[in-house]
């Protein structure tokens, strides 16, 4: 066995965890943290590394942290001798309920956000919630985004209860926190139990993307480097909702309820600054749910209720960009370079 962790999660909990698996150190690869280190130059490390130490492929790798070294780790265990076991140990929220669940892995590329990647169960899921009291306000901030997400696209009690207790969950209550981790976990692992490798065309798997086509555009924008994930699915999840309700698909009251519940989560609801219109067009070209030459996007028809499309009004998306793109700050709102 092995273990993979980054330098922020080793602080707290490498050592406990090596003691209970009866590891050494010299079996922890330890990585800087951050999403800049999703990268395919790390995924060859991390292969060097256990091709050195001649893994068998009975053995398995412990993910020890974020999305960013479970990514990196399932990706690996994916492709290290055509597939070997991998065990996730989330210490993030958005690990815990989005990113450790289903079995997406994958690294970044210039080009685009996990354009390089596997499907790869883990074994199993080890979340335990009283890891998120060792994370910056900032990180679980940007958790709850997909927590959000959930609510949006799957479950409006889920969403009402966010909306209720979202200072709460922020304050990390305990019964709250376990409860909300536990819901979203269900709800993807019940579309993912359909649709385990997003093959089936606009099946139920790719509404897990809401949010995400415009939110990678900006993590690619500002070469995942400024932007926490979580934060660039915030924004993403407020353009949707925008776009949806200028479509006529949602009430333009319950898109003001989605942007009012993600400022409450102390997200970001404008682009970086310098961010056009042109931009997000070029880059959301690029994105994986792009069919015969047609960005799709996942969008809303009622809280709790979402759809995949290409066929949208172009009119209206760009109206929505350009929205986005030149509407002052909200005041009070948080603002990333």
């Amino acid at each position: 066995m092995r273990l993979i962790t980054d330098e922020n999660v080793a602080r707290h909990y490498l050592n406990p965890c090596l003691a209970v698996l009866n590891l050494e150190s010299s079996q922890a690869f330890v990585l800087p943290a951050g999403e800049t280190q999703k990268s395919w130059n790390n995924a060859e490390r991390v292969l060097d590394w256990l091709l050195a130490a001649n893994l068998p492929r009975d053995a398995a790798i412990v993910a020890l942290g974020g999305g960013v070294v479970g990514d990196l780790t399932g990706f690996c265990a994916a492709i290290y001798q055509r597939g070997i076991d991998f065990i996730q140990v989330p210490t993030t929220l958005l690990a815990q309920i989005d990113s450790s669940v289903g079995g997406k892995t994958g690294v970044n590329h210039a080009r685009g956000k996990n354009l390089i990647g596997a499907f790869h169960q883990p074994r199993a899921v080890v979340a335990d919630t009283d890891t998120l009291k060792t994370l910056p306000p900032r990180e679980l901030s940007a958790g709850l985004a997909e927590v959000i997400k959930c609510g949006m696209l799957g479950d409006a009690a889920l969403f009402n209860r966010v909306e209720r207790d979202v200072e709460r969950i922020l304050a990390l209550d305990g019964n709250i926190v376990a409860d909300t981790v536990e819901r979203c976990c269900h709800l993807k692992a019940r579309i993912v139990g359909v649709d385990e490798r997003e093959s089936i065309a606009g099946g139920p798997r790719a509404l897990l993307n809401l949010g995400h086509t415009f939110g990678h555009a900006v993590e690619t924008y500002t070469h995942y480097e400024s932007w926490l994930h979580g934060e660039a699915v915030g924004l993403g999840l407020c353009m949707a909702a925008d776009l949806s309700a200028r479509l006529g698909w949602i009430s333009s009251e319950d898109a003001t309820r989605c942007v009012a519940l993600i400022e409450r989560a102390r997200l970001p609801t404008r682009p970086p600054p310098g961010m056009t219109p042109d931009d997000f067009i070029r880059l959301m070209a690029r994105d994986k749910k792009v069919a015969s030459g047609r960005v799709r996007l996942v969008l809303m028809r009622a809280i709790g209720e979402a759809q995949l499309t290409a066929d949208f009004d172009q009119a209206k998306f760009y109206e929505t960009l350009e929205h986005f793109c030149s509407a002052p700050q909200v005041s009070g709102a948080r603002t990333i370079p």
